[in-house]
C-alpha cells in the first residue's frame, strides 16, 4: 500500500486545478467502476450545454397547477433590454436559482418566472445614442418607424439576456417568459390604468416635475439621485422700486432669476416690517416683483437664525422666489398666489417660448444659452453692473437623472399622476408591513390595520430595509407616471378642450354623449383648465375644460378622433408596468384568456422577491400598492430579500449605463458556470457590498492583464475603450466599456476582449475538487445496487462522524436558506465537502473501504447526499457526476433515505434524522483531528520527510484518542507504530505538547538537518523570549491592566502563555539535538 499522506496541504494540492488529477488515486480505480465513465478532469465547456439540454428536454423547470404540491414562486426582477447582463444580475439570479432549486428538490411546485423589461427611458436613450453615431435623430423617423428600431434592439438583447440566464444555469420556467410590453402584460397595464382612472386615483395636472433635459422627459422623485457637488452661493442685489435701497439674495442658481416673481423674507426678521408694501425691480428683466413674508425663509445667524443650520451661515434672510424652477419656491408661490414663469425650453436652455413673455432687451441676450452658460453670463452681468456683492464656495446636494446623470431641472409641466398618497395605496402598503418591523407610529392619516388579507405579511431581509420602505411611504408624494417618450405603453387617454356653457357642457355635441358616466370600457373626466379641478358636466358653466376619455381598448379611438379628440402622445413610466409584474405575468385580469388559468391563485403571493436596495422605492413599493389594490389586499410576496451590490475594483456599482459590468459569460468561459455561481454565493453577505477587481484577457495572446483606465465625464473610472496588447506589440482590442457605450467598434483588427477575475479561482478549484474526489470515491465502490444496505447503521467512527457532519451541514444550510444567508450556505458546503469529506473522511477510509461493505454504503450515501446539497449552488458539475453516482448503487443508511432519481435536479432534498448527529463521533473525531494536526505541524516545522514513518510515544489521554480513532491517527499522521510512554524521553526524540500532555516522536532525528534545525530553533527561542518580555511588561503595568478592555487584557495573557509554551517546546527540541538553550 502507498504510504499515507502526511500533510493536509499535500492532499489539498493534489486536487487543485492546474495540477490535474491524483495519479495514485486514479490508478486504484477498478475497470468496472462507475468512475471509469468519467473523464479524468472536469472541463465545464464540455458538459454545460449538454446538461442544459437534458434539463430542457425533461421540462424540469416548468410549473403546473393542480398538482397538489405546495406552491413556491419567485418572480425574476425583469432586466432591462438595454444591454447584456452583468455580474450584478448574475448575483441576484444565482441567489434566486438556489432558492428555486432547493424548494423544487423539497417537493414544492416551483415557479421561477423569467422575463424582461422594456425600460422606456433607458432603452430609447441607448437607441437614440446609436442613431446619433450614424448621423440620425429620432425625429428623422415616424413614431412607428422609430419604435420598430427600438423593437429590433429589444429582440436582439432579450435573446442575449435569455441565453445568459441559460448559460448561468438559471432554472427559470422559460416556457412562461414574459416581456413588459407583450400582449399579456399590455392587457394588464391597460386594465390597471382604466381602473385607477375610474376610481379617481389617476389625474392630470400642471405641477412642478423633475425634468431630465437630456432625455427630455419627466422623472418621478425616486428616479432622481442626489450627488454632492461643488458650487457657489452668489449674492445678488435687487433694487427697491422707490430708490430707497436694495435687498441682497443668495442663490446657487443665478440663471433662474429671470423667472423670479417675488422675494421672500421671514416675518420674524427685524427688517420685514420696514419692507412691507414695497416692491423690487428685477435686474436684467425689469419686472416689478413683490416682497412676501413666509416662515420657510432661513434667517441668517446674525439675525436670530439657528447657528447650527449650515444654511444660516450663508443666508441673507432674503430668498428669491422662482415658482416655475424650484420645488420649495413652487410651494411658496402657491401660498402667496405668485405667478409661475417658465424661462426654459425642454432641453434646459433659456427660452422665451414656454411661458416667459416680458423679455426685456437686456434679457434677450440670454435667450438660447444653455443653463450653464446663462449662469456664467448672468453672474458676469451682475458684476459688471455693480450688483454682485460676493461669491462664496458652497458644497451641496443636487438631484441628477438616474439615466442621463445630468442635473435635473424643476420644470412646470402638465403630467399624469397616480395618487399614491391615497390611503388605498399608501396606507395599504404600510399596513402590509410585519408588525415587529414597523418603526414607531405611522402618520395619523394612515388608517389602522383591520385584519384584512395581507396586513402584516410583508417581511424584509435584512430587517433594516423595512425602515427604508416605511419612511418612503410616510413621506410619499403623488407619482408622476407620464413620460415624453415614444417607446413604452402609450397613455390610453384621448383629450378634447371645450368651452363651458350656461347649462354645462353638452356631452352629446362633444361626441361623448354615451359617457355621462363611466361604462364597462370607457370613462370620462372633465377638468377645469384654470385650476385642474375635476367637475361634472353640468358644473362646467364658464371657462375652458379638458374632456379626458380613458378606454380599455384602442377600438374607440378612431370615433373619438373623428370628434376632435387627440390621443395623449406620452407613454407610461416604465415602473407602472413593472409594478404589475406579479399580476401581469400570471395573466391578470383574465388568466383564462391566455390559457393561464389557476396560476394567479396558486402563485400569487410569491414566496420572496430578491432585489437591490435602490429600487425599494421605485419598484417594491409600487408592487405592494398595486397588488393589494387589485387583488383585494393580497401582498405580491411575503418576503423581500435585499442582496448585496456588486462593485467593480474601484468601488463603483456595476451598471449597464456605465458600461463597467463584467459579462457573466466571460467568467463562464474562463472558469465555468459553477465557479461563477459558487463564488457569488460565498461573496453574498447581508452586511456589505462586494468589490470585484476585473482583469482583461487579451484576445491575441490569451494572457490576463490589468487594463488601462480613463475617467468619464461623470467622474467614473472605467477601462479605456481601446486597449493595447501588453505582449503583442501593435495589436489592439476593444474593452467591454468601449463596446457597451459605442465609443469603440470591435472588428477583426481590434476584437472584443473578455474580462475575468481571479476571485473565481476558488469556485473553479472547488468544482475540480468535487470531481476528483467523486472519481476516487467511485473507484472504491463496486458497481451494483445493494438495497439491503440502505437501512443499516454505520459502525466505524469515521463513518458515523461523516454522516453526522452531513446531517449538520444540511441543517445549517436549511437554516441559512430560511434567512437568506447565502454566504453561510457557501461556507457550509465548502466545509463539509472540501474539509470534511475530501481532507478527512476520504483519507481516513483509504485503508479499509475496499474491504468493508458497510463503509462502502456510507461512502455511497455521503457522496449522493453531498451532490444533492451541492446541486442548487453548483448544478452543472453535480448533474454531470450524478449518473455515475447513481450507477454505483442505491444510497441510504438508517436515518437517511435518498431515493434514486434520473436527474440530480429532481432528486429529493436530504432529510437526515436528528439521531445521525452522533455527539460521541463528533467529539472523538475532533480530538483525532487535533492530534493529527499537531503531529503534522511538528513534522512540518522539523522538516521531516512526509513519507517517513515515525513512532509516537503517547500518554494515557492520547492513547484513548488513538484508540477511539480506530487507526485514523496512524493513517493521517504517518505513524509506523504507537507505543505507551514509559521512562524518560529517548535520545533524539521530538517533544510535542498536546492537551496538557507531552508526547514523543522518535525515529525522526536522521530525517532532520541537525545544523539547520539548531539555527531555526535558536532564532525561534530568541523571538519568543523578546515577545514574552513585551507581554510581561504590559501585564506588569497596572495602568494597562486597569484601563484596557478586559478582553484585550485576556488576549494579551493568552498570547504570553502561548509564547511561553512555544519557548518551552523549542528549548526542549534544542536539548534533544544536544544543545542547551
Amino acid at each position: 500500500m502507498r504510504p499515507c499522506t502526511v500533510f493536509l496541504a499535500e492532499f489539498r494540492g493534489r486536487f487543485d486545478v492546474g495540477r490535474g488529477y491524483d495519479p495514485w488515486l486514479m490508478s486504484q480505480a477498478a475497470p468496472a467502476s462507475p468512475s471509469a465513465a468519467l473523464p479524468k478532469s472536469y472541463s465545464p465547456r464540455e458538459h454545460e450545454a449538454a446538461i442544459t439540454q437534458r434539463w430542457e428536454s425533461a421540462h424540469c423547470f416548468h410549473a403546473t397547477t393542480g398538482t397538489g404540491r405546495a406552491p413556491y414562486s419567485i418572480f425574476i426582477p425583469p432586466p432591462n433590454v438595454t444591454a447584456a447582463l452583468h455580474l450584478g444580475h448574475a448575483l441576484n439570479n444565482t441567489l434566486q436559482d438556489v432558492l428555486a432549486r432547493v424548494h423544487r428538490m423539497r417537493g414544492f411546485e416551483t415557479l421561477w418566472m423569467p422575463g424582461t423589461d422594456h425600460a422606456g427611458i433607458a432603452t430609447q436613450t441607448v437607441v437614440e445614442k446609436r442613431l446619433l453615431m450614424q448621423g440620425k435623430r429620432r425625429t428623422d423617423f415616424t413614431r412607428e418607424a422609430f419604435i420598430q428600431r427600438v423593437q429590433e434592439w429589444k429582440d436582439e438583447y432579450e435573446a442575449v439576456i435569455l441565453s445568459q440566464l441559460k448559460a448561468m444555469g438559471s432554472s427559470c420556467d422559460v416556457e412562461r417568459t414574459r416581456f413588459t410590453m407583450d400582449p399579456v402584460c399590455a392587457t394588464a397595464v391597460r386594465e390597471a390604468f382604466f381602473r385607477l382612472f375610474c376610481d379617481g386615483l389617476i389625474d392630470r395636472g400642471k405641477r412642478l416635475v423633475n425634468w431630465d433635459p437630456v432625455s427630455q422627459t419627466a422623472l418621478a422623485d425616486d428616479e432622481v439621485e442626489m450627488h454632492e457637488v461643488d458650487g457657489h452661493f452668489w449674492y445678488l442685489r435687487y433694487p427697491l422700486t422707490d430708490g430707497s435701497g436694495h435687498v441682497t439674495v443668495a442663490t446657487t442658481r443665478p440663471e433662474t432669476m429671470l423667472g423670479d416673481t417675488a422675494v421672500a423674507v421671514n416675518p420674524r426678521d427685524p427688517r420685514a416690517a420696514a419692507l412691507r408694501g414695497k416692491r423690487l425691480r428685477l435686474p436684467i428683466v425689469g419686472r416689478e416683483i413683490s416682497i412676501v413674508e413666509d416662515d420657510y425663509v432661513v434667517m441668517p445667524a446674525s439675525m436670530g437664525g439657528d447657528p447650527a443650520d449650515p444654511k444660516a451661515q450663508f443666508a441673507t434672510g432674503f430668498l428669491k422666489v422662482t415658482p416655475a424652477h424650484d420645488a420649495n419656491d413652487w410651494e411658496i408661490g402657491r401660498r402667496h398666489g405668485l405667478a409661475a414663469i417658465n424661462i426654459m425650453a425642454p432641453d434646459g436652455s433659456i427660452s422665451d417660448r414656454h411661458g416667459w413673455s416680458d423679455v426685456s432687451d437686456s434679457a434677450r441676450a440670454f435667450v438660447g444659452m444653455t443653463r450653464e452658460a446663462a449662469r456664467t453670463a448672468i453672474v458676469a452681468w451682475f458684476k459688471a453692473n455693480g450688483l454682485l456683492e460676493e461669491a462664496r464656495p458652497y458644497r451641496h446636494s443636487v438631484g441628477h437623472s438616474y439615466r442621463s446623470h445630468v442635473p435635473v431641472e424643476p420644470y412646470l409641466s402638465d403630467q399624469w399622476y397616480v395618487r399614491v398618497t391615497d390611503d388605498r395605496l399608501r396606507g395599504a402598503a404600510l399596513r402590509a408591513m410585519a408588525t415587529d418591523q414597523v418603526d414607531g407610529a405611522w402618520p395619523k392619516d394612515i388608517a389602522p390595520r383591520s385584519g384584512a388579507e395581507g396586513d402584516g405579511e410583508l417581511r424584509f431581509f435584512p430587517p433594516r430595509y423595512a425602515k427604508t420602505f416605511q419612511q418612503w411611504h410616510e413621506n410619499l408624494r403623488d407619482w408622476c407616471i407620464s413620460r415624453q417618450l415614444w417607446w413604452g405603453h402609450r397613455i390610453p387617454v384621448w383629450t378634447k378642450r371645450v368651452h363651458g356653457a350656461a347649462g354645462g357642457i353638452d356631452l352629446a355635441a362633444a361626441g361623448v354623449g354615451h359617457l355621462g358616466h363611466s361604462t364597462a370600457d370607457a370613462a370620462l373626466a372633465i377638468v377645469r383648465v384654470a385650476d385642474g379641478t375635476q367637475v361634472s358636466a353640468h358644473e362646467a358653466t364658464s371657462g375652458e375644460f379638458d374632456l379626458h376619455v380613458c378606454t380599455l381598448t384602442d377600438a374607440a379611438g378612431a370615433a373619438l378622433e373623428a370628434h376632435g379628440f387627440v390621443r395623449d402622445p406620452d407613454v407610461l413610466d416604465t415602473w407602472f408596468s413593472s409594478a404589475l409584474w406579479p399580476l401581469s405575468t400570471l395573466g391578470w385580469p383574465n388568466p383564462a384568456a391566455f390559457e393561464m388559468g389557476g396560476l394567479l391563485e396558486e402563485f400569487n403571493p410569491s414566496a420572496v422577491l430578491s432585489t437591490a436596495r435602490e429600487i425599494i422605492t421605485l419598484w417594491v413599493s409600487r408592487m405592494v400598492m398595486f397588488n393589494r389594490y387589485f387583488l383585494g389586499g393580497r401582498v405580491p410576496f411575503r418576503h423581500v430579500f435585499i442582496h448585496s451590490v456588486v462593485q467593480d475594483g474601484f468601488g463603483q456599482k456595476m451598471s449597464k449605463s456605465l458600461g463597467n459590468g463584467l459579462d457573466p459569460r466571460d467568467v463562464i468561459h474562463s472558469h465555468g458556470a459553477d465557479a461563477l455561481r459558487f463564488t457569488l454565493v460565498q461573496m453574498s453577505t447581508s452586511t456589505q457590498d462586494v468589490r470585484l477587481p476585473v482583469d482583461m484577457v487579451c484576445p491575441h495572446t490569451g494572457e490576463t492583464f490589468t487594463p488601462k483606465t480613463i475617467v468619464t465625464q461623470s467622474g467614473h473610472t472605467v477601462a479605456a475603450p481601446v486597449q493595447e496588447s501588453p505582449k503583442a506589440p501593435g495589436k489592439r482590442m476593444v474593452s467591454a466599456y468601449g463596446a457597451a457605450t459605442g465609443n469603440a467598434e470591435p472588428g477583426d483588427d481590434q476584437p472584443l476582449a473578455r474580462n475575468t477575475s481571479a476571485r473565481f479561482d476558488t469556485g473553479r478549484n472547488f468544482a475540480n475538487k468535487l470531481w476528483n474526489a467523486t472519481r476516487f470515491a467511485l473507484a472504491n465502490l463496486p458497481e451494483g445496487r445493494p438495497a439491503e444496505l440502505t437501512t443499516t447503521a454505520p459502525a466505524s467512527m469515521a463513518d458515523r462522524w461523516m454522516l453526522a457532519r452531513l446531517a449538520q451541514a444540511v441543517a445549517s444550510i436549511d437554516a441559512s436558506i430560511a434567512e437568506y444567508r447565502f454566504n453561510e450556505v457557501g461556507d457550509a458546503l465548502y466545509d463539509v465537502v472540501w474539509r470534511d469529506f475530501c481532507d478527512w473522511y476520504l483519507e481516513s477510509i483509504k485503508p479499509t473501504v475496499k474491504s468493508d461493505p458497510l463503509q462502502q454504503q456510507c461512502l455511497r450515501t455521503v457522496l449522493d447526499g453531498l451532490l444533492r446539497v451541492m446541486h442548487p449552488v453548483m448544478p452543472f458539475v453535480t448533474e454531470t457526476l450524478w449518473p455515475a453516482v447513481q450507477q454505483a448503487g442505491a444510497a441510504g443508511v438508517r436515518g437517511l433515505e435518498l431515493p434514486p432519481s434520473a436527474l440530480c435536479t429532481t432528486a429529493m432534498w436530504p432529510r437526515p434524522d436528528a439521531a445521525l448527529i452522533d455527539a460521541g463521533a463528533l467529539r472523538d473525531m475532533e480530538r483525532v483531528q487535533s492530534l493529527v494536526l499537531a503531529i503534522r505541524n511538528l513534522r512540518g516545522e522539523r522538516k521531516v520527510d512526509p513519507k517517513r514513518r515515525i513512532t509516537l510515544h503517547a500518554a494515557a489521554s492520547a492513547m484513548a484518542t488513538i484508540h477511539a480513532g480506530e487507526g485514523i491517527v496512524q493513517t493521517l499522521a504517518g505513524l509506523d507504530r504507537v507505543e505507551p510512554m514509559s521512562g524518560s524521553r529517548p535520545a533524539g526524540a521530538l517533544a510535542l505538547a498536546h492537551e496538557g500532555e507531552e508526547l514523543w516522536l522518535t525515529n525522526v532525528v536522521d530525517a532532520v538537518d541537525a545544523g539547520a534545525e539548531r539555527e531555526r530553533l535558536s532564532k525561534l527561542i530568541a523571538e519568543r523570549e523578546r515577545a514574552i518580555a513585551g507581554f510581561e511588561a504590559k501585564l506588569g503595568n497596572a495602568g494597562y491592566v486597569a484601563k484596557a478592555p478586559p478582553a484585550v487584557v485576556e488576549e494579551t495573557r493568552a498570547k504570553c502563555a502561548q509564547a511561553q509554551s512555544d519557548l518551552d517546546a523549542a528549548r526542549s527540541a534544542l536539548a534533544a539535538l544536544g544543545v542547551q538553550a
